[in-house]
């Protein structure tokens, strides 16, 4: 799952190299995004769609992947999927705070965050062009992230986290990185004293299956080898 304002097409360039390799791959879009935007989102919503489109699909072995917002339904989702989960992917994510949100972490306070979804309506509003300088990304790549995003639906982002299993126990793998900040956030620190967690860093910005698709999909299929 892409993060914040984005799609399935988000992996568009990474999907092909996991299936030539001989995995399935199923990018989803979550509820209320993308060409799903008209899909009507509540509490839990995007942990349904990811728990539900597992069983649809009756998945076994699943490497589950998360990229920035959605570490956090897929952090809820992995915990719940029992013997199908084979392994966590955590893309430069956010990850699951039982009782706490997406929100609840904001670097510039939970308020600031809050009133930027009041003065647009319930939606948290997509980066502009300018805002992705400095994270690896071409122009060309720029413009495809920016005109394809479509505004966050605030109920996700303040949506209290709710955790089956400490995330600790599950086997991840977590990426980061590194034009986004050399180091995980605390959060992720601590995880990451786990015997069951992994760190590897990419040398590129917070969107890698744009900037650094052909790694992003080496990663991928690392973690889905170990």
């Amino acid at each position: 799952m892409a993060g914040a304002w984005l799609g399935s097409w988000a992996w568009d360039e990474v999907v092909p190299e996991l299936r030539a390799a001989g995995h399935g791959a199923h990018p989803l879009t979550l509820s209320g995004l993308a060409d799903r935007q008209s899909t009507p989102v509540g509490p839990q919503t995007h942990v349904r769609d990811i728990v539900g489109e597992i069983e649809r699909l009756d998945l076994r072995d699943v490497v589950l992947v998360g990229h920035s917002y959605s570490g956090i339904p897929v952090g809820q989702a992995a915990a719940r999927i029992g013997d199908r989960l084979s392994r966590v992917v955590f893309v430069d994510a956010n990850v699951p705070t039982d009782g706490e949100s997406f929100v609840s972490t904001w670097w510039q306070g939970p308020e600031r965050l809050e009133e930027v979804i009041e003065e647009n309506q319930g939606f948290w509003p997509p980066l502009t062009a300018a805002d992705y300088d400095g994270q690896g990304l071409t122009d060309e790549q720029i413009s495809r992230i920016a005109g394809g995003s479509t505004p966050q639906p605030g109920i996700t982002l303040t949506d209290a986290a709710v955790l089956d299993r400490p995330l600790g126990e599950l086997p991840t793998t977590y990426v980061k990185c590194l034009m986004d900040g050399e180091d995980p956030n605390d959060d992720v620190a601590e995880l990451l004293k786990s015997a069951r967690w992994d760190l590897v860093e990419m040398e590129t910005g917070h969107w890698p299956m744009f900037s650094q698709p052909h790694e992003m999909a080496r990663v991928l299929l690392r973690a889905a080898g170990r």
